[in-house]
């Protein structure tokens, strides 16, 4: 019984690093020009903007990041049913 409280503090640690590892992935931005066009991308993966001739192109960015998160979710779901994901890198908590 004690180790189920264990493991469930370890669980509460490993979310907070988690929650730790984002909120860094969020700072890391990457700015990109080519041409006429800005694209910059932050460390989570997400587009903060794209412009063309200083055009900001909010609507393609909010649509291209909904489908990423769509992408994401149906990827942890497919490793999930493999036997993946935080399970599998824990060997099963039992």
């Amino acid at each position: 019984m004690f180790d189920k409280f264990k493991q469930l503090g370890e669980l509460a640690k490993m979310r907070q690093k988690a929650v730790e590892l984002q909120r860094e992935l969020e700072k890391i931005i990457e700015t990109m020009e080519k041409g006429d066009w800005q694209v910059s991308v932050t460390g989570d993966q997400k587009i903060r903007y794209i412009k063309r001739d200083g055009e900001d192109l909010k609507e393609l960015v909010d649509l291209i990041n909904e489908a990423m998160k769509k992408v994401q979710k149906e990827s942890a779901k497919k490793m999930m049913e493999m036997g993946g994901g935080l399970g599998g890198l824990l060997g099963g908590l039992k």
